[in-house]
Formats: C-alpha cells, sequence, structure tokens
C-alpha cells in the first residue's frame, strides 16, 4: 500500500466521521466522506466545522460523494465506517463500489455484530478490528461539537500479529490532531468498551438520568454495579474476560457521585430518533445463550440477566412507540 497516495473513505460525516475524518483532511491526507445529499450540499456551501478544545477549524468545501449515486470511483485504500448500527446495511450498499482486491475495511462501530455482517460481504481479511473513543455530536448547524478531552482511535488485525497495512495506516493518521495507536488485542479492547457501552447506555436510558442522578438514588449504586456484572458475565461466557484493571476503572466512573454523564442512546431517545437496541443490548444478551470452545455444540442453558433483559424491553418499547407515532394516521 503506497502511504504517499493512499485514498481514504469516510462514510459520514457527523459525529464521528466528522470530526477523525475532518482531522485526517486537516493534515492533508486524502479524505473523501460519502455522505446523503443533504450533508453534501451543506458541506460544499459551509465546510466541515470542528469545535474542539483541540482546536477549531473550518475546512472548506471538502471532497464528497453521495450514497444516493453510490459510485465513489475506483477502489479506496481504506474505508472508515462510522455510520450507527441501523444503518449497516445501507453503509454496506454504498461502499461496494469503492472496495478493491486491496481495501482495508475500519469499522468504528459499537458492538460484535457488525463484523459478522462485514466478513460475510467483503471476507474477513479485508475488515480490521477497530474503535474509537470520544465524546461529540453534530449540532443544528451542522458543526462537529467535540464534547470532551478524548479523542482517541485504535485498531488492528483481529486474529494475527500487526500488519504492515495497520502500520501503513498509523503512519497515515500520525500528524492528524487525534491519538492514533494499533492494538494487538483490539478484539478484546472492543468487547471491553462494549461492556462499557452497554452498562452506561443501560442504566441511563433505563433510568432517564444522568450517572450522577442514578447514583443519588435509593439503590441506584447496587443497581448500577449489577448491570455492570451481568455485562462483565457476558464477556467471559464468550472467552474475552475484561481486565481487572477496567472493571476497577469502570466502576468507577459509572458510581461517580455527582457525574453528568450519560450515554449518546439516551440523547438520541430524548430526541425521539433511532437507537441501537439490538445492536448494543439485544446481540450480549443473544451471545450469553451461545456455548464456546469445545462445547459449541452443547444446549446452552440461559444466563439470568435481569438487568439486562429489563433495558432491552424497555428500549424495544421505545421504538415500538416510536414507529407508531411516526406512521400517517
Amino acid at each position: 500500500m503506497d502511504l504517499v497516495a493512499m485514498r481514504i473513505l469516510v462514510l459520514g460525516a457527523g459525529a464521528v466521521g466528522g470530526y477523525f475524518g475532518g482531522r485526517l483532511l486537516q493534515a492533508g491526507r486524502d479524505v473523501t466522506f460519502l455522505v446523503r445529499p443533504a450533508r453534501a450540499a451543506a458541506l460544499a456551501d459551509s465546510g466541515l466545522r470542528i469545535k474542539s478544545r483541540f482546536g477549531d477549524v473550518r475546512l472548506p468545501a471538502p471532497a464528497t460523494v453521495t450514497v444516493a449515486t453510490g459510485r465513489p470511483g475506483t477502489p479506496f485504500d481504506l474505508v472508515v465506517l462510522s455510520c450507527k448500527a441501523y444503518d449497516l446495511e445501507s453503509a454496506i450498499a454504498s461502499i461496494v463500489p469503492a472496495v478493491g482486491e486491496s481495501t482495508s475495511i475500519l469499522p468504528l462501530l459499537n458492538g460484535m455484530r457488525h463484523l459478522d455482517r462485514l466478513d460475510r460481504q467483503f471476507g474477513a481479511a479485508r475488515v480490521l478490528g477497530g474503535q474509537c473513543v470520544i465524546g461529540s455530536t453534530v449540532d443544528e448547524q451542522g458543526t462537529v461539537i467535540h464534547l470532551n478531552d478524548v479523542h482517541g482511535l485504535s485498531f488492528g488485525e483481529r486474529q494475527s500479529a500487526p500488519s504492515e497495512r495497520a502500520q501503513a495506516i498509523l503512519e497515515e493518521m500520525s500528524g492528524a490532531i487525534f491519538e492514533a495507536r494499533i492494538s494487538e488485542r483490539i478484539v478484546e479492547e472492543m468487547w471491553e468498551k462494549w461492556v462499557l457501552l452497554a452498562s452506561l447506555a443501560g442504566a441511563t436510558c433505563l433510568m432517564r438520568a444522568s450517572i450522577g442522578q442514578i447514583v443519588e438514588a435509593a439503590g441506584g449504586v447496587e443497581f448500577l454495579r449489577a448491570l455492570l456484572d451481568e455485562c462483565d458475565q457476558v464477556a467471559r461466557h464468550a472467552g474475552f474476560a475484561p481486565r481487572e484493571s477496567f472493571l476497577e476503572r469502570t466502576r468507577s466512573m459509572l458510581t461517580a457521585a455527582g457525574s453528568g454523564q450519560t450515554a449518546s442512546m439516551l440523547r438520541d431517545i430524548e430526541r425521539n430518533a433511532p437507537v441501537e437496541a439490538d445492536h448494543i443490548i439485544g446481540d450480549l444478551i443473544d451471545r450469553s445463550g451461545r456455548r464456546t470452545g469445545r462445547d459449541a455444540l452443547a444446549p446452552a442453558s440461559p444466563m439470568p440477566l435481569p438487568l439486562l433483559h429489563l433495558v432491552y424491553t424497555h428500549l424495544k418499547a421505545y421504538e415500538a412507540r416510536r414507529l407508531r407515532t411516526a406512521q400517517p394516521r
């Protein structure tokens, strides 16, 4: 892969794709955004704007192609997926013309189910493991707002040691205003993030409150710890036991008095937007019933996960109500 000529396609120019893709573009990389027509028109008119404690930037008229055309041209070297899980199928259809024999796909979705789908479509050899850590959103004017003081991206081969392509991607990202690194245990790190996110999203969505507000409520700390324990139990069953240092940090974060932290899924609910109920909570529950290793063919006994089931029922009820109220009468 020629580092100088590396062509990068970023699907989406929202809170995640807009931030990391914008920072790469700011650093002089060859970045094209695959976006919907309305977003393409807005970017052409006002540029891609980022507001962050690490520096604001306006990137005039970034290169874009639209989902409507779905023809990004010759294959790209790297395709970065920053969509939500419920848009994965349309995202896959949109990037098919961009994927060639030497294209690497770097998904930044949460959870694990998207890897199975991408592997079926493109082959596991093309699909890296990846995750990002950032708090960001897009305001009504289309500006990407960085909400916290972290902006990290990690990636790596899922079943082998660090590769030449991973090193080339890392070098391409060096110099951009975010932290990038290669991980030799990216799948384990993705599981840890999933445990954290499912706990945070499950708690704040179910209670419609911040971490600090839940902590103040009677039984709040016990509830938060129990929900984390259930998520940890599923990860261990799947063969990806979180590290004790991770669990200690996560327990501390989830029980911090006065914390205003919420999950982006709660913010989605508050604006009556779609949520990733199946990808983040439903799939976690589903994996609790799967046998692994030598026991893969043995019947699985249900794992008691009362809080995760309650969270999932709550989110599916929200989705049903949202769908019903959105239908014309």
